[in-house]
Order: C-alpha cells, then structure tokens, then sequence
C-alpha cells in the first residue's frame, strides 16, 4: 500500500520544502498537495518551480493533487464562492472549471498523476441536472487532464449528490470508465457507512482519504482517535482486487511539533498495515 501525506495537514502554512522533508521522515512515500491559495498558490510561477524542483532532487513522490475548493486565499471566509461544479448558474460552473484547470497546469512542473475532485458542496441535491452537470464537468476537466498525465479521481463528499451509489450512476451514465473514485473513509462513515462504501464501489477505488471522526462531524481526526473500525476497514481493503494508496488527510488544527507529528503519522500508517 503506497503511504501518502496530505499536506492539508499543514493548510494554514505556506507549502516549503521542509514540510516535505518532514513527510518523507515521518515515512510518506508521496504526498497529495492541497490546492489552497495560501498553502500551494498554483497560481505562483515560482511556487510551482520552487516544489517541482525539490521533487526532482528527492525521492517523495507527489502522487496527487486536491483540487480547489475556493478561489481565494481566505478558503472563502472573506465572501468568496466556492469552487462549485454543480452549481446551478452556468457562470459559476465555468468558473469553476476554470480554477481547476489553473490547479492541474502545474502538473507541468510537478508530476502528480490524479486529481482529486469535488462534485459540489454539502448542500448539493440529486436530480437529473446534477447528473447532467457532473458528466459534463468531468468530461471537460478529463479532456484537459489527459494530456497532462493526470487521472480525475471523485470524491464521496457529505451530500445526496456524492454518495457512492450516485458517483457511480454518474460514471456508468456519462460511461466514464477512466475516472476513478476516492473513497473518503471518514465522509463514508458518517454517510452511509464504511462496509457498504467499500461494498458499493469495489475496483472502482483508486485510492482512500484516511482520518477519523465519532460519526457526526467532520473531524479529520487521526485514526484510532473516532470511532471507526480500523479493523474491519483494514479487512476490507484487503479484499479489494487492487491495493488502492492511503492517503493520510488531517485536519490543520492537530499539527503539533515535528516530532510528535512525524510519530502520530508513523503510527497512523501502522495502524493500516
């Protein structure tokens, strides 16, 4: 199983080079880069440069990208909208496109391989035009991802839209078979349950958000700090035909030390093996 960082844990910090060399000791074999303004600017030249060059003198792999969720640098807290696919004037869905699409370039530079992507927000319903609205979405970003090396994994989220059952009626119907699916195992477990995610969608995983939370809120937590059953996750992992990657996502506010954060990361993946 390939042991990847989120470095959502680091959100509230410019991404740097010392929070890679931190990741690559705490036993990450790669990183997924979260696409916050002030974290990563992909809008940045040098940024990208900055990190691309360190990538090509290191053996931490960048294995994925979150996609944007604002536009902005305050994660929306000063008005800005969100990065909304869904949503339904078709202004703030090219818009939307758009900013994704600014995140993917810098797989130019820095060769993650799949992008992880939101379908909407909490709120967003199901109905036809949400089918018709994602299909469209994921055709476009697909199309100007491939040339680029990059995968669209799509994420179970907290809404109607986004349960497993409905990403994969939204892939059989737009028959996107080159789309992949990253089941969010904390999201899973207060939705409709981690057995029945990991039953649900089957090879249809490409790789997991791993965190943990009491089944009520999104917490992010480090594993073994919920109450999920790791045990039973682990098993089913197992039984998957493919080994899917760990991506270990933790929520900014529980970054502590260098130290004890590389031994809570250590024992996080630990707990999966």
């Amino acid at each position: 199983m390939l042991r990847v960082l989120s470095t959502h844990l680091f959100l509230n910090q410019r991404l740097h080079p010392g929070l890679l060399e931190l990741a690559e000791r705490s036993g990450a074999q790669a990183v997924e880069i979260f696409a916050a303004r002030q974290h990563f600017d992909y809008s940045s030249r040098e940024h990208i440069a900055e990190l691309g060059s360190w990538f090509r003198s290191n053996t931490l792999k960048p294995f994925s990208m979150h996609g944007p969720l604002f536009p902005d640098r305050e994660m929306g807290r000063a008005g800005a909208p969100a990065v909304n696919v869904l949503h339904p004037e078709k202004a703030r869905r090219i818009d939307a496109m758009d900013e994704i699409k600014r995140a993917l370039e810098a797989a130019e530079v820095i060769p993650f391989s799949n992008l992880i992507l939101h379908l909407g927000e909490r709120d967003d319903g199901w109905s036809q035009r949400t089918v018709e609205y994602a299909i469209n979405a994921l055709e476009h970003l697909g199309a100007f991802a491939h040339p680029l090396g990059v995968r669209l994994l799509v994420e179970n989220l907290l809404s109607e839209a986004t349960t497993p059952t409905h990403l994969l009626t939204i892939l059989e119907l737009g028959r996107l078979p080159n789309i992949g699916i990253c089941l969010d195992l904390g999201h899973a477990h207060i939705n409709v349950g981690v057995t029945e995610a990991f039953t649900t969608l089957g090879s249809n995983i490409a790789t997991l958000h791993v965190h943990d939370n009491h089944g009520e809120k999104d917490e992010h937590l480090w594993p073994g700090d919920g109450n999920i059953d790791w045990p039973t996750a682990v098993k089913a992992i197992a039984d998957l035909p493919a080994t899917p990657a760990a991506v270990l996502e933790i929520h900014s506010n529980l970054g502590a030390d260098a130290h004890t954060l590389s031994a809570n990361i250590e024992k996080s993946f630990a707990l999966l093996d």
